[in-house]
């Protein structure tokens, strides 16, 4: 009976060792290291713009989005926008209404007969964009005043293709979410001072549009996707946490799963349709690419195999009292998810993730992930 207990507490100890290693020489590597702002060589710049905007079904929020981006300081003059849009409301009629007397900035309405999904409707937005930085973002975000400057500045450096920038609030009031954010944003800047980072994020992502492709009709990643093809050609894809936006997100536990279910499906599927970048591309896959195939992909089948392994130890050592173990995991859970976890929040903010990326991983193995969702209004009514 010792032998097995032994073996036992050796593989949840070996399982628990593996999931962390990795994230612990990434917080070395920051601690060490120290990174801080962007990495390109920034300078002040001018550049036309085309900011490209999705729309499906936005009547009750698009005015105000319009309203921001009139509102960003940078010359109107310079400025495009180019929406597509595939919706059934008022959405047309209200872009219209706004634009019909004003000048700048210019507006390119692409009007899409049926709702196909976002990848194909960007891809024909980008195609559309003319300008010399072309800027993505979405109806249910704000972006600070400065963001087209910060951007420009960054996309100036030759060797930088695109730019992404950092959350920093979360409409809606999760701080689940917030905390997420904030670690990441560290993680993201470290990647960048490397080589270049992944994650790109769809309430801004700016483009030089000499760089931009076409991207997978199917993808649920776009913003990631493009940003991951531009550095495979040849140019660094960073993080400026200078680059700043609001993101809506959802307060209630189960909706926010749905959420970044979703969202972790197209990074999974992203990563596993170029596994051939792994080693390759200088320390973006040396480096970036392992610790996020590590973070999404093989962590959390350790986390959950640690979980059901303790729980099987707990059983065989206490007998029912070993259900301890799992009633702990779900009393971390609980508090966690409503913000009651005080300091341990943001441990609590990556162990959520790590469950999103598990669902996620078993849905693609079932053969779910559409290219269409149904559109949730209470992010409407946040943003509103």
């Amino acid at each position: 009976m010792r032998t097995y207990v032994r073996r036992f507490f050796g593989a949840i100890s070996g399982l628990v060792a593996l999931t962390g290693l990795p994230y612990l020489l990434y917080l070395a590597l920051y601690a060490v290291w120290k990174p801080d702002g962007s990495p390109a060589n920034k300078q002040r710049a001018e550049p036309t713009v085309s900011i490209v905007l999705p729309t499906y079904n936005e009547e009750r929020i698009i005015e105000n989005k319009l309203r921001d981006i009139v509102s960003l300081d940078y010359p109107m003059e310079k400025v495009e926008l180019v929406v597509v849009d595939s919706s059934d409301d008022e959405t047309r009629e209200i872009i219209r209404n706004f634009f019909a007397d004003r000048e700048a900035p210019t507006l390119n309405l692409i009007e899409e007969d049926e709702r196909r999904g976002l990848a194909p409707a960007l891809n024909d937005a980008y195609a559309a964009a003319e300008n010399e930085m072309v800027v993505k973002t979405d109806c249910d975000s704000k972006v600070a005043a400065d963001a087209l400057r910060e951007a420009a500045a960054n996309l100036a450096d030759p060797d930088v293709g695109a730019v992404t920038g950092r959350n920093v609030d979360v409409l809606g009031g999760s701080e689940v979410e917030e905390g997420y954010r904030g670690i990441q944003a560290k993680i993201q800047t470290l990647e960048s001072h490397l080589d270049s980072t992944l994650i790109f994020h769809g309430p801004f992502s700016a483009f030089e549009n000499d760089d931009i492709v076409s991207i997978d009709p199917d993808s649920i990643a776009d913003d990631t996707e493009l940003a991951l093809l531009i550095r495979r050609n040849g140019k660094r894809v960073v993080f400026d946490p200078d680059v700043r936006y609001k993101e809506a997100s959802h307060s209630e536990f189960s909706k926010r799963r749905t959420q970044k279910d979703r969202r972790a499906m197209g990074l999974l599927r992203l990563l596993f349709q170029h596994r051939d970048a792994l080693g390759r591309h200088g320390l973006y896959g040396g480096i970036v690419l392992p610790f996020n195939w590590w973070f999404m992909v093989v962590s959390p089948w350790l986390l959950a195999g640690a979980v059901s392994l303790a729980t099987l130890f707990g059983l065989l050592v206490a007998g029912p009292f070993g259900l301890a173990v799992p009633a702990s995991l779900g009393l971390f859970t609980l508090l966690g998810s409503r913000d009651l976890l005080g300091p341990l929040q943001p441990f609590y903010a990556v162990f959520d993730t790590q469950v999103s990326l598990f669902f996620a991983a078993v849905k693609l193995l079932r053969g779910e992930g559409s290219a269409i969702w149904e559109v949730d209004e209470e992010l409407r009514d946040v943003y509103e």
